[in-house]
């Protein structure tokens, strides 16, 4: 048996939400369609962005994972005090992506613009996505709503993360389809599109494999496990 590489939590957590952001920023300029998870937020952004500047994808991010942390402590019937730093992650993660959004934006439009160029970020954008959504379930401290719910309905219902995470992709890009007909007008697809579709189908498969790469490869261990007890 080979000997696996030590691999902290913590910083599993560090660049599971720099990742996680980065992979949204990279398909928003992709312009093929956001992941099924994000699509939501990305069409109050747009909505919200002509009258309410404030709000930006970042900030409409963390709005609707704090609706979806009140709908998570209902599902699972259960409230920890962890589940709080799940939506200062969510703040977090609305920042980063925001910078993110900020520094592709300094990319000439000529060469993120070029078809080539915007299939190469949404394949690169939906295989980290998944490696960022792998390393935050390997981490002891709240990851996004978005990773919670999956992670407690798993541990609830004691159902498989890759299995329960389609799911619910699938639910989330039905609900964005909705969003986009309700807000744009019946017909019109924004941030919804033919690549969102198949990030639904086939991002739990991908997160399957990554996850199957750090279980062979690595062993998470804590470095500050006084910190622990704060999240569990």
């Amino acid at each position: 048996m080979q000997n696996k590489h030590k691999f902290s939590t913590e910083m599993a957590y560090v660049l599971g939400l720099v990742i996680l952001a980065f992979s949204t920023a990279m398909m928003e300029r992709a312009a093929f369609g956001m992941s099924m998870v994000v699509a939501p937020a990305y069409l109050l952004h747009r909505w919200l962005e002509p009258v309410l500047s404030f709000v930006t994808f970042g900030t409409a991010e963390y709005i609707l994972q704090g609706v979806l942390l009140v709908l998570t402590i209902g599902a699972v019937r259960r409230f920890r005090v962890s589940y709080l730093f799940s939506f200062v992650t969510a703040v977090l993660y609305g920042f980063i992506l925001d910078g993110w959004i900020w520094v592709l934006d300094l990319v000439p439009s000529q060469i993120t613009g070029a078809l080539p160029m915007r299939i190469f970020l949404y394949v690169a954008g939906m295989i980290f996505c998944a490696m960022g959504v792998s390393l935050m379930f390997r981490t002891y401290i709240s990851p996004e709503v978005y990773e919670l719910f999956v992670k407690e309905f798993s541990d609830r219902w004691e159902k498989k993360i890759s299995v329960v995470k389609t799911v619910y992709d699938c639910v989330s890009c039905a609900v964005a389809v909705v969003m986009s007909f309700a807000i744009f007008g019946f017909g019109v697809f924004v941030g919804v599109q033919w690549g969102t579709i198949i990030c639904a189908l086939i991002n739990g498969w991908i997160i399957g494999r990554w996850s199957r790469f750090w279980d062979r490869f690595f062993v998470f261990t804590d470095r500050f496990p006084r910190l622990k007890k704060w999240f569990v």
